[in-house]
């Protein structure tokens, strides 16, 4: 959420990144109601002045037994809470329509994010190492998985429908590795690790800037006011909702969770296989910081280098692009995507992602600090995948597999894995 006396000050600038990132909200019209909500407030609150001033009057009155005029007074008040409450009514249906119009205002991008229309347009910043080469035909996660009884996608979707899977035997020792491994690192790096709701209130969605626009993407629990999260990102920042905290050092919180996204729209996209499933785990990032440009900037450049520190021990090349207007959501004032060169698909696809929100998430989440001088401010709050899984399971089997079908481990994984060197087929 941003400042509505910036929002004024600012329509044509909110309007153009509202048009970019394709979020369908009226600046001008959004300004129209906050001006309609003033006056209605000004008008009810003169009211309330009125009222008062003439039940001191009949109190006067009264006491001069001047009972008369008290009678005209007592009429007058009548009047005047009739309508007041005609007025309030209307004030809070206004204030209705400007709340509802506000949650749709995106967030202010940063100057160096690339400007386009979709994930083409996003801009290669980094390349870690080069798209792994066989000398025979290699094969892709699911005949792997297969081979390795590892991955069970008929079963899964013969229990849950589509985008369901099992992991079995070794698919579960590495799903399991590769997150202790994320966790393990960012513990040494001063994270405090929660463990988390994965139901929460519809506020909380909203709070952290995932409602209304991705209320398709969102499971709901049926006749209860709870949703299944589809990031811990939400559980996260939700934890310090309507507090004053201390950020004289960053909050940084990181937790492991399930996940489950609708993926609504994505119908015949990326079907094969464990890339876009509807449950799955992650490890997340969360920092809360004072509100400082350069520091969000400098912590937004650690967490990413977090996620790029996992996949070198992982032993897998990848790029860092920065997202463009038209890929990044309503909440976002930088993005960066993580790509994992993948074999079967002989590309780079997504698998890790860091956003700096400036303070979007805090002023809906009312997440306040106080600065050297004692003034409450708004908290600044970025977050970024450590690692997501099964997904991660993709690059990791198929660049590491060799020709007789068995998978090497890389060395950081192994005291994960029982210090198995290589899977045999």
């Amino acid at each position: 959420m941003l400042d509505i006396k910036w929002i004024r000050q600012n329509q044509d600038l909110v309007q153009a990144v509202a048009d970019q990132k394709g979020i369908p909200v009226s600046i001008s019209q959004l300004v129209e109601w906050d001006d309609k909500r003033r006056m209605l407030l000004q008008e009810v609150e003169q009211l309330r002045q009125d009222r008062n001033r003439i039940t001191q009057e009949i109190n006067a009155l009264i006491q001069k037994n001047d009972l008369e005029k008290v009678e005209e007074k007592k009429q007058r008040v009548k009047e005047i809470n009739s309508r007041l409450s005609t007025t309030e009514n209307e004030h809070k249906e206004v204030e209705r329509q400007y709340k509802n119009l506000m949650m749709y205002v995106p967030n202010v991008v940063s100057p160096d994010t690339p400007k386009g229309l979709s994930d083409k347009d996003n801009v290669e910043v980094k390349r870690v190492g080069e798209p792994t080469s066989f000398n025979f035909e290699p094969k892709d996660h699911v005949t792997l998985g297969e081979l390795h009884k590892m991955i069970d996608i008929p079963r899964g979707v013969k229990t849950a429908g589509s985008r369901n899977y099992y992991l079995t035997g070794a698919g579960v020792s590495l799903h399991r590795a590769v997150q202790q491994l994320a966790l393990d690192l960012l513990f040494e790096k001063g994270f405090t690790l929660l463990e988390v709701p994965l139901m929460v209130r519809t506020e909380a969605l909203f709070n952290t800037g995932y409602f209304p626009l991705g209320q398709d993407q969102t499971y709901k629990v049926a006749e209860d006011d709870k949703w299944l999260v589809g990031t811990s990102e939400v559980p996260l920042v939700s934890y310090y909702d309507n507090e004053i905290v201390d950020v004289m050092e960053p909050i940084k919180l990181a937790a492991v969770s399930l996940c489950f996204r609708n993926e609504v729209g994505s119908a015949g996209k990326d079907v094969h296989g464990l890339y876009r499933v509807h449950q799955f785990s992650k490890v997340e990032q969360v920092i809360v910081c004072e509100d400082s440009l350069e520091k969000s900037e400098q912590l937004f450049q650690e967490i990413t280098g977090n996620a790029e520190e996992i996949l070198k021990l992982l032993e897998l090349p990848y790029r860092t692009m920065a997202v463009c207007t038209g890929d990044m959501s309503q909440k976002t004032y930088k993005q960066f995507d993580i790509e994992t060169w993948m074999p079967s698909r002989q590309t780079y696809g997504e698998t890790h992602s860091s956003s700096n929100l400036l303070d979007f998430q805090a002023r809906r989440s009312n997440i306040r600090y106080r600065d050297i001088n004692g003034k409450v401010r708004f908290c600044y709050t970025l977050n970024n995948t450590a690692v997501a899984s099964p997904r991660i399971l993709i690059p990791l089997l198929e660049n590491h597999q060799e020709e007789d079908g068995s998978i090497r481990i890389p060395q950081a994984l192994r005291k994960y894995m029982n210090g198995i060197e290589r899977l045999q087929p």
